[in-house]
């Protein structure tokens, strides 16, 4: 593998096996123009990979699961059901990932109006702190979905430069940046002064997002995020929840912590390949595994085999892909687990099965 660094520490993993890339990027760095025909070549060998993996019957899948969210979206923007999810912003901003993943952007697409709507209502809930947060729907940890929502700030930002959305986005990542913790993660609030390695990654997303749309991201806070990741790892590869709980290793949170660790911009490393085997051992389509976040984890796990490469990917993404299709119900929604809504499930389901079209910048290789 080869890698182009960046100066704030992050940097993204480009396979040499997707020939032009490198000579497209360092043109675009440089500010020449990109030949026409290199950057042909870059979109075919995208274009292969994802007709290749998403297959008809998972493109179906997908086509369902968004009609079905644009169907239960409310007046206001926002997605999510029950007296817990409701008007809920990782909700809505997870809904909208869906839709960016097919290609919509505000405004523009089959479903830009619903995208647009998205926007609206999360700029909205954005506090001149820089928090987001809906009043209607604050659950016990609601820097969950300030991460969520800022990671879908960045991601709309980048493809529309809309400078309404980069003055909240700044905003918000400056909330996340004053909430870190002296052991270099997060917890449920912005004030908390413990941390946990689920809400760590949603932060270090979005930080990551960020980054990559021009806001700058302090060196510091990246190294002392990795440095807590690497920390939370138990001797079997897996990841614990809090570094002062020794914990078994679970599945959601040990796909968690692979991602985080790519996020923070590592990519290689014995806490990468044991995260990785520990993963590789509970596949998609084992009994035992539906349960408790299952949605959650299949989310940081499709990203994680996505960025490890073909030997991982070929098989995780296959299992899953038909994990899920085989699961959809018949009115285009999955079926959520005892921690989510129905709206979580179907735009997460959506979000991993459209992995491969590489439409989102932060999932792509």
């Amino acid at each position: 593998m080869r890698y182009l660094r960046f100066s704030t520490g992050l940097h993204c993993r480009l396979p040499v096996s997707i020939r032009g890339v490198l000579a497209v990027l360092l043109l675009l760095l440089s500010g020449q123009t990109v030949p026409v025909q290199a950057q042909q070549e870059v979109n075919r060998s995208i274009d292969a990979q994802g007709k290749r993996y998403y297959t008809t019957p998972a493109r179906q899948a997908v086509q369902r699961g968004l009609q079905y969210l644009a169907e239960r979206q409310h007046p206001d923007g926002s997605f999510g059901s029950g007296s817990t999810f409701k008007n809920n912003v990782a909700v809505t901003a997870l809904c909208g990932m869906a839709f960016l993943g097919d290609g919509n952007t505000p405004g523009r697409g089959k479903y830009g109006v619903q995208v647009q709507k998205a926007v609206d209502f999360i700029l909205a809930s954005c506090k001149p702190s820089g928090y987001i947060i809906s009043p209607d729907s604050i659950s016990h940890g609601p820097m969950y979905g300030h991460g969520f929502a800022t990671l879908f700030l960045a991601e709309v930002y980048g493809m529309t430069r809309r400078k309404d959305v980069r003055v909240k986005l700044e905003k918000a990542v400056e909330l996340i940046v004053k909430s870190q913790n002296s052991k270099g993660g997060w917890r449920y609030t912005p004030e908390s002064k413990d941390a946990d390695l689920s809400v760590t990654v949603c932060q270090i997303m979005a930080l990551r997002a960020a980054r990559n749309c021009g806001i700058f991201i302090s060196k510091e806070v990246i190294d002392r995020c990795i440095d807590y990741v690497k920390k939370s790892q138990n001797p079997d590869g897996g990841f614990r929840y809090q570094l002062v709980r020794q914990a078994e290793s679970e599945f959601p949170r040990s796909a968690a912590g692979v991602v985080a660790l790519y996020s923070a911009g590592i990519y290689e490393g014995q806490e990468i390949e044991n995260g990785l085997t520990y993963l590789m051992g509970r596949l998609p389509n084992q009994r035992y595994f539906r349960g408790s976040h299952y949605y959650y984890g299949q989310y940081y796990a499709v990203q994680a085999m996505w960025q490890a490469g073909q030997q991982y990917w070929d098989v995780w993404y296959t299992a899953i892909r038909e994990e899920l299709v085989a699961g959809q119900m018949s009115g285009g929604s999955w079926r959520p687990d005892s921690s989510n809504c129905v709206e979580y499930s179907t735009a997460m389901s959506c979000i991993v099965l459209q992995i491969p079209r590489n439409n989102i910048p932060i999932f792509q290789r």
